[in-house]
């Protein structure tokens, strides 16, 4: 057995100790620095749709309307009738192909509302213009300023006219409302007044009274 008490054993320790200490510059990894944590996002706000807005037709809107306004004729009310027409032809030829009886009822009700329709589609042969001109005669004083109004009568939505007139003096002593039929121009009614509105918060006289 060999002796490991000599100069030759303290070498071999001198070595192991070298070998267990870290090799040049090697050093053990320093601590990481804390990381914030991130942020949370905020979720996306969902798009609102565009707001939908109801809006007159081209020849309804009298606020983009240059000129004098003309009133759409009672007349165009034939288009849905002939379009409840064809539609009725369509159920009454599948009527005749399957002899399905809700297809021959459909139909007649078509065929009902298209001819409602139809007796519905007035002429609008007194415009708002001769209106004035009749009201004017039949109230029997100046007229000064006026408004008329489209209205319609009776089962089959005959149109008639309402005319509003105050006498042509400053404040206006009379004022009177007539209603004329605007296919034949007659008269249904006429009433005058003293005009009761009160003018003196407007710089004007009340001259009421003397009318």
């Amino acid at each position: 057995m060999a002796d490991l008490t000599g100069p030759g054993a303290t070498v071999l320790a001198m070595a192991d100790e070298q070998s267990d200490a870290p090799a040049g510059d090697e050093r053990p990894d320093a601590p990481a620095e804390p990381v914030a944590p991130a942020e949370p996002v905020a979720p996306a706000e969902p798009v609102a749709p565009a707001e939908y807005r109801d809006e007159l037709p081209a020849d309804l809107d009298v606020t983009g309307y240059v000129g004098p306004y003309l009133f759409p004729p009672m007349t165009r009310r034939r288009i849905p009738a002939a379009m409840y027409l064809v539609l009725g032809a369509l159920c009454l030829l599948g009527y005749a192909v399957s002899s399905n009886a809700g297809l021959l009822a459909a139909a007649i009700v078509l065929a009902l509302i298209a001819l409602y329709h139809y007796a519905c589609a007035w002429p609008l042969v007194i415009d708002q213009t001769e209106a004035l001109l009749i009201a004017s005669r039949t109230v029997g004083f100046p007229v000064g300023h006026s408004s008329a109004q489209l209205a319609w009568h009776g089962l089959r939505s005959r149109p008639i006219w309402r005319i509003l007139l105050y006498s042509a003096d400053e404040p206006p002593t009379m004022r009177g409302l007539v209603q004329i039929d605007a296919v034949d121009g007659a008269v249904m009614g006429e009433y005058t007044e003293p005009n009761p509105e009160d003018w003196s918060k407007y710089g004007l006289e009340d001259t009421t009274a003397t009318a």
